[in-house]
């Protein structure tokens, strides 16, 4: 069987978490998976596991999906959680969907039971990744966390070699805090409003997608004299009754064509998986 492609899809916020009358976002992430019924596991590890959380995934994903969770801090997983052999089971998903909360604790407990490898495995497999606000901070080199207290630098999984900020709109103190960073030497990268998505093919950004008419997306980088934002095309995804999907060759091209100008000025080559 043909290798799939290594894919990211990074949500500045939004998804079923919060998005109540069903997501465009999830939809356009789960017809990535080519399949009749994905396989999904949800990773609520940034919310300490918290039950209302997976409940709503569940609620989500299980009447179309075959769902599943992994809880880190929680001994009870009941139905549909794993207990044991997290690689066995991450490895045999289309897609693994991160939740929000606190990157900096959940990246902490990820790297102490070794899931951080076994996401990189599995990302470099073609399984799909993707999350909001934590659970797209996660799978960038750098990012910008401000759960608790000041705005601070976080090391992320490495898998995305550029920098990331997330609800760009609904926390405005977030772009000039992340304006500052970049200015002072935190890697240049790509800032999400909620309700939009940032795409990856390999570590290429690929579309910028939102399920908001107005949705926008940033490349941010430094300049002589601070920063450049520089808006990127963003599809909306409810403009037609079906959800795109660049899942062919040339879909793929023409949506790189767009947005190739992002990826390769901010410094960062393609990476091969």
């Amino acid at each position: 069987m043909r290798p799939r492609t290594p894919q990211i899809v990074a949500l500045g916020g939004g998804g079923f978490s919060m998005e109540k009358e069903g997501s465009l976002l999830d939809e356009y992430v789960l017809s990535l998976t080519d399949a009749s019924r994905p396989r999904v596991c949800f990773l609520p590890t940034a919310s300490g596991d918290a039950d209302h959380y997976v409940v709503r995934f569940y609620r989500r994903f299980s009447p179309s999906c075959d769902a599943s969770h992994l809880s880190l801090f929680r001994r009870d997983q009941g139905t549909g959680g794993v207990e044991d052999d997290f690689a066995t089971h991450l490895l045999a998903q289309d897609l693994i969907y991160v939740g929000g909360g606190n990157v900096v604790s959940m990246l902490g407990a990820w790297r102490a039971h070794g899931l951080d490898a076994i996401l990189r495995k599995a990302w470099r497999k073609g399984v799909i990744l993707c999350g909001p606000s934590a659970g797209s901070l996660c799978w960038f080199e750098e990012a910008l966390s401000a759960f608790h207290g000041a705005p601070r630098s976080v090391k992320g999984l490495g898998l995305l070699p550029y920098s990331n900020c997330v609800h760009y709109d609904a926390e405005p103190a977030r772009r000039e805090e992340y304006h500052r960073f970049v200015g002072d030497g935190m890697r240049p990268g790509f800032a999400a409003e909620d309700g939009v998505a940032l795409h990856f093919r390999h570590t290429r950004l690929a579309a910028a997608v939102s399920s908001r008419p107005d949705g926008r997306a940033f490349r941010v980088k430094p300049a002589r004299d601070g920063v450049v934002e520089t808006p990127l095309h963003v599809d909306y995804l409810g403009a037609d009754l079906e959800v795109p999907v660049p899942s062919s060759q040339s879909a793929d091209t023409a949506a790189c064509a767009r947005n190739d100008i992002a990826s390769e000025s901010i410094g960062q080559e393609p990476v091969a998986a």
